[in-house]
C-alpha cells in the first residue's frame, strides 16, 4: 500500500514538474526603437538596454528604462525625459507583458520565420493598455530572434504636450527587436 502511493505521489509530482517545464529565453540588451514622423521633423529615439524574457510556452516580457532613449540631439532626449512628456523622474520605466497567442506555430527546434500575434499590456507613464501586435519569431542555428513593429498613440498613455500633433506625431512607431541567449 505504502509502495502504490509513493508510486502514485511521484507520478503526480513529476506530471507536475513536466507541465511547468519550459524553456527561458532572455536578454538584457533587446532594442527599442520610436519613431515619429510629421512634415516640421522626424524624430528619432533607440534604447538597446531593454529586458526582455520570452518562453517556449508563448509568455513574452520587455521592460526598460525611458533615460535609456537615446536621441542624435541631446536637447532632444532632455526634452522627451522632462515634465512636459515623459517624466522619467517620475515614470522610470515603461513595460510591456503578454502572450504570443499562436505561439504552437513556432518550431523552436527548426530553423524558420514564424508570423506572431501578440497580445498583451504595455505600460508607459504608469498608464497601462491592452496592445495586440504582430511579429515574428526567427529561429536561426538554435538561436531565437523576435521583432515586432506597431504604433501607439501618445494620448492613450497620457502624454500631451504642446508639440504633438504639429511638430510630433500624435502616433509613433515603435520597433521591438530582441537576440535571445
Amino acid at each position: 500500500m505504502i509502495k502504490k502511493l509513493i508510486l502514485i505521489a511521484s507520478f503526480f509530482l513529476a506530471f507536475t514538474i513536466a507541465l511547468q517545464a519550459q524553456k527561458l529565453y532572455s536578454t538584457k540588451s533587446a532594442q527599442v526603437k520610436f519613431a515619429s514622423s510629421t512634415a516640421a521633423e522626424d524624430i528619432e529615439a533607440t534604447n538597446n538596454q531593454a529586458e526582455s524574457k520570452l518562453t517556449d510556452k508563448g509568455q513574452i516580457m520587455f521592460s526598460l528604462l525611458i533615460k535609456g532613449f537615446k536621441f542624435e540631439n541631446e536637447l532632444m532626449q532632455e526634452h522627451f525625459n522632462g515634465k512636459e512628456y515623459m517624466q522619467s523622474d517620475v515614470y522610470p520605466k515603461a513595460e510591456f507583458k503578454g502572450t504570443i497567442v499562436n505561439i504552437a506555430t513556432v518550431n523552436f527546434a527548426k530553423d524558420g520565420a514564424y508570423p506572431v500575434m501578440v497580445d498583451g499590456n504595455l505600460t508607459i507613464r504608469g498608464v497601462t493598455q491592452k496592445t495586440k501586435a504582430a511579429g515574428l519569431v526567427v529561429i536561426e542555428k538554435g538561436k531565437v530572434n523576435t521583432k515586432s513593429t506597431f504604433k501607439i498613440k501618445l494620448n492613450d498613455y497620457g502624454i500631451k504636450g504642446k508639440d504633438i500633433g504639429s511638430v510630433i506625431a500624435a502616433a509613433v512607431e515603435i520597433t521591438v527587436a530582441a537576440k535571445y541567449e
